[in-house]
Formats: structure tokens, C-alpha cells, sequence
């Protein structure tokens, strides 16, 4: 049985590269198609060329990272790898604990490492060449490090809470460990903001004036308690503009990034707020939530099911299962199901950014949203011509001719 599922592993991982190279060249066809007539003359044709060539660039980096994961996935399965990361763990750990800690450690620490000069790259020479890179080579370093360290802290801290609670009750640890996550992830959630967005950058109350008196004359309009509006220095990073919204209950907020103010109008930032806004009176934020504590609830389920599998261990070159490599195996197994639950999720997305559009155009914001959106993309040399099927699989919003059409026309 480990030598089916080992083939079975081999067939997924080499799918899963097939189906992305596929995406990739039907985006490819599809950039090449007729700006939608919504859109003309976002693009002169100098800066239509640039476009073009950043996506082009962009994709190549894609498929080249992609390559090399499918690669290194497959080399550890078929020269043993995994069997001797679990031997190396065991020697120098000893107790399940701290096995799986240094386990997902080395993985983590590989991958980080892998991943430094692919960053550097795609920050320093493309995003540089096409000028959206104001980050300094300190300022890469330092988040990358940050990056690390929280990462390995929280995962450390997750993972180490989960081992723990398999070896106190094995029986019911997937329930157990699915409650402790959830809550982990809500205060997390709750404290984003001030806990790991300001670890990166600043964030200070939106000064009063124009904008601000205008923010708030919207959201009393809209029945929208707003008690926080910050400005992030995004402008350190990169040109490209944004705004979000996040936290629930007294810690809500919204987030300004500078580059919007510096770029758009401010009915069109207080058209891109409409939006967000929008999303928080329909409750897609505690919807989505929802979604993603019942998804991580079955997770957890499945994974209770395979957990002391000999033969998942098996696949992996190991000769007793544990529960860091049988994690490993499942992960793998489980990406078809992820890909199905990823088109769902996305489906899902897509009707409530409808339904935030919608909400703007109520107020009489749908033109000074359309015309933000539109800035927003040609600052970004967005591409305007998605293929469909690429949309379908990956896209979490509609397409921006979509979007525009909706929202000017009255």
C-alpha cells in the first residue's frame, strides 16, 4: 500500500505542476487579446508594451519557482529525503515534541532559504526596473528576518500545541487541536493590526481635513460606526496602492495605504472605502471566517483518520509513521481537495466583491470607485484580459472590466 501511495503522491504533485503551466499559457493567450472596450485608454500604447512585458516577466518568474518546488518535492521522495529528516530529527530531538519542531524546522529553513533570492530578484530587478520598488537592501533584509522569525515562532508555537495534544489524547486531538487553533487564529485575527502589521510598517491616525471629514461623512451615512482610519507607509516598499479593512468589534479599522492617498481623488478613495465598507455591513468577513474554521474543522478530521497510517509513512521511505511525516504525506494528498475548495472559495468571493461593489454604487459611489479601481490597475500594470478558466480557478474578484461596466452604468 506505502508503494501506491507513493505513485499516487508522484501523480499529484506532477498534476498539480501540469495544471498551473496550463494557466499559465492559457493567461499567456489571453493577454494578448483586445483591451475590453470599458477599459480603452487606460493604457497609451508606450506604457500597453510595459504592461505586457511585466506580465510576461512575471509569469516566467512564476514558472521558474514552480519548476524548481516540483523538483525538489520529487527529489526528496524518490532519494529519500523525507526518511532522513525523520532519522536526523529523532537523533538529535529524541521526544515527539521537539522531533517535530526541528522536522518542519530544517523544511521551513530550506524553504526560506530557497526563497531569499527569488525575493531579492523579483524586488531589486523586475519590480525595480518597472519602478515600483522603494525598498533599500537593509529594509529586504530586515523583513525577511522578521518574516522568519515569526513565522517559526507561530508555526513553532502551533505545531508544538498540536503534537502535545495528540500525545494527551489521541483520540479526540483533531477536535481538541481544531478548538485551540480556531481561537489562536480569532485573537489573531482581532489584533492583526497592532500585533503583526506594525512589525512592518507605521501606521498613524489619518489626519483631519477633506478626506477625513469625507470618510466620515459616508460611513455615518452608511450606518458605519468608524472610530479608526490609519495611513500606512507602504510607500516605503512599493508605489502600488491599497487600502483594506480589518479587525471586528471595537478594534475595526480601516487602512489607508499612503500611495492611494498620493494616487486617487478623494471621492475615488472614498468610493474603494464604500467598497470595504460594503464587505463588513453583509458580514462577509465573519462568513469567511466561518468558512475557514468548518474547512480546518474537516482538516483536521481526515488528517485524525491517517495520522498512525503505516503506509503513509511508507510513501515517504519511512518504516513507522509519526506524526510530522504523516502530516507531510497528508498535506500532499490532500492539494486536490484544496484545489476544489480553493474554486469554491473563490466563486464565493467573487459574489460578495459584487455585492461590496453594489453597496458603493447604493451610496452613489459607483463611478468613484470604478475610476480608483481603474487608477489603481494602470499604476500596478494590472492585466486587463484574464482568461475565463483562469479566473474560474484562481481569481478571488471579478475581472476589472466587470467590475467598471457594473459600476458605471447607471
Amino acid at each position: 500500500m506505502g508503494g501506491i501511495l507513493y505513485w499516487i503522491i508522484i501523480t499529484i504533485v506532477l498534476a498539480d505542476f501540469i495544471f498551473g503551466v496550463w494557466l499559465q499559457v492559457l493567461s499567456i493567450q489571453a493577454s494578448k487579446s483586445p483591451i475590453p472596450k470599458v477599459l480603452q485608454g487606460l493604457y497609451d500604447e508606450d506604457k500597453y508594451a510595459r504592461q505586457q512585458e511585466y506580465f510576461r516577466i512575471n509569469h516566467q518568474m512564476e514558472f521558474i519557482t514552480s519548476s524548481l518546488s516540483t523538483i525538489i518535492t520529487l527529489a526528496f521522495f524518490a532519494f529519500g529525503g523525507f526518511a532522513w529528516l525523520d532519522s536526523f530529527s529523532r537523533g538529535v530531538a529524541g521526544s515527539p515534541v521537539p522531533t517535530a519542531l526541528c522536522f518542519f524546522a530544517v523544511i521551513y529553513a530550506a524553504n526560506w532559504l530557497l526563497s531569499l533570492p527569488v525575493g531579492a530578484y523579483d524586488t531589486f530587478v523586475v519590480e525595480e526596473r518597472f519602478g515600483f520598488n522603494k525598498s533599500t537592501p537593509k529594509l529586504f533584509i530586515l523583513d525577511s528576518l522578521k518574516e522568519f522569525i515569526l513565522m517559526a515562532v507561530l508555526g513553532g508555537a502551533l505545531i508544538s500545541l498540536c503534537v502535545w495534544l495528540y500525545n494527551l489524547s489521541p483520540r479526540w486531538f483533531w477536535l481538541i487541536a481544531w478548538g485551540a487553533v480556531t481561537l489562536f487564529s480569532l485573537f489573531f485575527q482581532y489584533f492583526y493590526s497592532e500585533l503583526i502589521v506594525s512589525l512592518f510598517n507605521k501606521q498613524k491616525p489619518l489626519e483631519e481635513g477633506e478626506l477625513r471629514d469625507a470618510i466620515e461623512s459616508f460611513a455615518s451615512k452608511a450606518g458605519f460606526e468608524l472610530e479608526n482610519i490609519y495611513v500606512m507607509d507602504a510607500s516605503k516598499r512599493s508605489t502600488k496602492a491599497n487600502a483594506y479593512f480589518t479587525g471586528f468589534g471595537k478594534k475595526k479599522r480601516v487602512v489607508l495605504f499612503d500611495t492611494l492617498i498620493e494616487q486617487l481623488s478623494t471621492d475615488e478613495i472614498v468610493g474603494v472605502l464604500a467598497h470595504e465598507i460594503g464587505h463588513y455591513k453583509h458580514g462577509h468577513m465573519w462568513k469567511g471566517m466561518v468558512s475557514a474554521i468548518v474547512t480546518n474543522l474537516l482538516t483536521f478530521w481526515l488528517f485524525s483518520l491517517v495520522i498512525n497510517n503505516i503506509h503513509f509513512a511508507q510513501a515517504a521511505g519511512c518504516s513507522e509513521p509519526s506524526f510530522w511525516v504523516n502530516m507531510t504525506v497528508f498535506s500532499l494528498l490532500l492539494s486536490p481537495l484544496d484545489l476544489v475548495l480553493n474554486v469554491v472559495s473563490n466563486i464565493i468571493s467573487r459574489k460578495h466583491e459584487r455585492q461590496a461593489d453594489a453597496f458603493a454604487k447604493k451610496y452613489g459611489y459607483g463611478k468613484p470607485e470604478a475610476s480608483g479601481l481603474k487608477m489603481i490597475s494602470s499604476q500596478a500594470l494590472s492585466n486587463l484580459t484574464p482568461h475565463p478558466v483562469v479566473v474560474f480557478v484562481e481569481h478571488s474578484h471579478p475581472t476589472l472590466a466587470e467590475r467598471v461596466e457594473f459600476l458605471e452604468n447607471d
